[in-house]
């Protein structure tokens, strides 16, 4: 069998696209592996779950029973002790949840520094 002249350029020549359009597609076009797309989901995730939770533990400043120590402490706290403060005290645990959510303890810290 006897393979035609065209057929070698024409292997190299899709070869070459394929490797081009997997640069342009992952480089530009907004393709992403599933590890890459399961990290972006996790993190829109923990996104959600901060922004649905910060007025729960804004209400929480208002109501807790230990309300006035808890912002007491924030006020005399430095800047970077804050998020430990609230998570002890329990405003940074979403509902039904065991562990403190930092990054709900560092929205809500900046919440309470601006109301």
């Amino acid at each position: 069998m006897t393979i035609p002249e065209w057929i070698k350029p024409a292997v190299y020549g899709a070869v070459a696209g394929a490797i081009a359009l997997a640069i342009i597609g992952f480089g530009w076009g907004g393709w992403v592996t599933g590890g890459t797309a399961q990290k972006m989901a996790s993190d829109a995730s923990s996104s959600a779950v901060v922004t649905a939770m910060t007025p729960y533990c804004l209400a929480l400043s208002k109501s807790a029973p230990n309300s006035i120590q808890v912002m007491a402490d924030l006020k005399a706290a430095s800047s970077y002790q804050r998020s430990g403060i609230l998570e002890k005290a329990g405003w940074a645990t979403p509902l039904g949840a065991k562990e403190p959510n930092s990054d709900l303890a560092q929205a809500c810290t900046t919440a309470l520094a601006l109301n």
